[in-house]
């Protein structure tokens, strides 16, 4: 009888370690999705390929840029990296979070009437007294860089813009953006909005887990709607998007202090990389130099999966 209860107590322990084993093993959508964004490999590529094999490699020492992370998704292999930990200013990839906590919190049939406090600069094509619905506000903040449209988001579902930027600090502290902090919800100069190259890589690849987010940065072109019957047309700012094969996103940037920023995604043959590139020369330079570390980094990820 007494061998029998031990046999019971052991039977029980198996059972309960299993248990909480499997526990353990599960996660959640939203943690499989930070998980994600914590994989970050940064494996020596030279201990395994010949990296002045790779084509691409000899042009990477003439690109511009001051700062860049590129990712691999799958892996979170860092393919090529300089200053990424760096803080630095991010101009309009501050976009991409006020893009994230818009389509996590707002109602997307609210209507936004523009106001006169949000519009603090003239570059922007919405005007005082236009009214939007949000999904409609936000899609002009993300492809035309919309800055009144992205004060007019905070102002809508923070209250005001310093709630907002709050918010913004709140989830970048969640996101584990240590090198992060926003004082604004478009990247206007300001000292105290910074970032870093690494830290815009992690918040990029959480915000393309969201697929209305994926769809908005992908999109070319679109019509967008007023609340009066007139209809903006809208060009998508990141030229990747038609230039380049596979790009699915992200975000364009400029101030002078930031000098050109680019976020951006591709994917080609199962293979999804992610890049934010800081302070490039020119326009056209930030396109250029992001197409020539995106197919570096290509080129290195197909070598590296054929070993």
């Amino acid at each position: 009888m007494q061998n029998n209860k031990w046999y019971f107590l052991l039977a029980l322990i198996c059972f309960l370690t299993s248990c909480n084993t499997g526990c353990l093993d599960f996660l959640t959508p939203e943690q499989e999705r930070l998980e994600r964004i914590n994989r970050i490999d940064s494996l020596s590529l030279s201990t395994v390929l010949n990296l002045d094999s790779i084509e691409g490699c000899e042009q990477i020492g003439s690109i511009s840029a001051e700062a860049w992370m590129l990712i691999d998704d799958s892996t979170g292999i860092v393919i090529s990296q300089k200053c990424a930990n760096d803080s630095m200013y991010m101009a309009s990839l501050t976009k991409m979070m006020t893009c994230l906590l818009a389509l996590e919190r707002g109602n997307m049939k609210d209507t936004v009437e523009i106001t006169d406090d949000v519009f603090i600069t003239k570059d922007s094509r919405v005007r005082p007294g236009d009214g939007y619905e949000v999904h409609y506000l936000i899609d002009e903040m993300m492809l035309l860089s919309d800055n009144v449209a992205a004060c007019a988001l905070a102002k809508h579902i923070g209250g005001d813009t310093l709630k907002f930027c709050e918010m913004m600090n709140e989830k970048a502290a969640y996101l584990g953006m240590t090198n992060t902090h926003f004082a604004n919800p478009n990247g206007m100069p300001n000292s105290q909005n910074y970032s870093s190259a690494s830290d815009l890589v992690r918040l990029a690849r959480y915000c393309m887990g969201d697929s209305t987010f994926a769809q908005i940065v992908g999109t070319k072109d679109k019509d967008i709607p007023l609340t009066d019957g007139r209809h903006l047309p809208c060009r998508n700012t990141n030229a990747l998007l038609t230039t380049y094969e596979g790009c699915i996103g992200i975000k364009t940037g400029f101030t002078r202090q930031a000098g050109n920023c680019l976020a951006s995604a591709a994917t080609r043959d199962g293979i999804t990389l992610y890049l934010v590139l800081l302070n490039s020369r020119s326009i056209s330079s930030r396109f250029k130099e992001s197409a020539l570390l995106l197919d570096y980094g290509f080129n290195v990820m197909k070598a590296y999966r054929a070993l």
